[in-house]
């Protein structure tokens, strides 16, 4: 009998010592199996609502395994022990029942203030909109004139094994969210496309962005830093290929900012305007196209422009290709719903959409001889 309490005793301590490892331990590890604390005090409140909920189970169950094993063991056959004749008892039922309801009346009114705390998104500093598409992150920040997409910025010859894989190897992106400590920042989150689910543990912030519809969710960072996390809803081929990488700046720090993005904006703008007023030669489409169709759109329509049979349409010799220019600017720029053709009239500027319509239907052989200016995107971008 003694041997199977200190047994017990000694999983109950080392299931105690596993609980106060992970409260102090201060690096991630790579594989470590408890939930992390994070950096809001949210994600505090969550991981202490976690390891609470974790020590009450772990309580019962080896004061359910002891018990069970001390009656397997002392009240055996072998031993001459007689089954008692009864088929219930009152006293028992009542117990089973009381006991676990008040249980979970303790456990639940922590996790009701969690909870609620969690969905209070009123009276924000800053509001953000996040929108997934396939396979990428828009972010648009509603208190000022800031947008931007967010891409996968690893290189492919990691993906393809040609290169060692780095630290942060599909947790890096070419331009990451970046938003003030020590305010409180709502998230609003959409998509355009699929469902996707916008995840960053150290917020312990998860939410699904569903077409149609926008989800709420907030944190407020203590510490400036960096933190990355994760699409965390099968969407389609590409989708372990959409980090999220938010950087938290001191409120003076993102205020600068947020102003070098408001004049880098503006400038784009301003180059988009003057570009209007001039046509780029064919050399100049061509060669901006190129790029911009391997870096975009090559992913589905292959470099040759084949497509992928009954997946993805092939360019070379299309019909809309070689004869229809406006319905070409068109599916650019909105995209068409129903299929994978993603909209790229907020992705790309207008000379860029004018360069890779033009490379489509001068490469592969289609050499239909169009050269697509910006005023001719901007023309179907307003219905002219």
């Amino acid at each position: 009998m003694k041997k199977i309490w200190s047994s017990a005793l000694a999983l109950l301590v080392s299931c105690f010592a596993f609980a106060v490892s992970a409260e102090t331990s201060s690096a991630v590890d790579q594989y470590q199996l408890n939930l992390r604390k994070g950096v809001t005090d949210i994600s505090g409140q969550v991981y202490d609502l976690h390891m609470l909920m974790f020590i009450i189970c772990v309580v019962i169950g080896v004061l359910v395994f002891a018990v069970m094993f001390w009656s397997m063991i002392f009240h055996r056959k072998s031993r001459g022990a007689k089954p008692a004749n009864f088929h219930e008892s009152v006293k028992v039922e009542i117990a089973w029942t009381i006991i676990p309801f008040i249980i979970l009346v303790v456990m639940a009114f922590p996790a009701a203030k969690t909870l609620i705390a969690m969905e209070d998104t009123s009276e924000p500093d800053v509001t953000v909109l996040v929108t997934g598409s396939q396979w990428k992150w828009h972010y648009k920040y509603m208190d000022n004139d800031v947008e931007f997409y967010s891409t996968l910025a690893t290189q492919p010859e990691q993906i393809n094994n040609k290169f060692d894989k780095g630290e942060n190897y599909l947790l890096e992106v070419d331009r990451p969210l970046v938003i003030p400590t020590g305010s409180k920042v709502r998230f609003l989150v959409t998509s355009d496309d699929v469902i996707h689910s916008w995840w960053v543990p150290d917020f312990a912030v998860k939410k699904d962005a569903n077409p149609g519809f926008i989800n709420e969710a907030w944190t407020n960072v203590n510490e400036p830093g960096i933190y990355r996390g994760q699409c965390a809803e099968l969407c389609g081929k590409d989708h372990g290929f959409m980090p999220i990488v938010v950087i938290a700046k001191d409120p003076a720090d993102y205020q600068a900012w947020i102003s070098e993005q408001q004049e880098a904006q503006r400038k784009a703008k301003e180059e988009e305007q003057r570009l209007l007023a001039m046509n780029m030669s064919m050399e100049e489409l061509m060669s901006t196209g190129e790029q911009v169709y391997l870096r975009t759109c090559a992913a589905c329509h292959q470099p040759n422009g084949q497509g992928l049979p009954g997946v993805f349409p092939g360019l070379a010799g299309s019909e809309m290709a070689l004869n229809d220019i406006q319905g070409h600017i068109d599916i650019v720029v909105n995209g068409k719903a129903g299929t994978s053709m993603q909209a790229f009239g907020k992705q790309l500027t207008m000379s860029e959409v004018a360069a890779v319509v033009t490379y489509e239907r001068n490469a592969w052989g289609n050499n239909t001889g169009d050269m697509i200016q910006a005023k001719d995107v901007n023309a179907v971008i307003n219905g002219k």
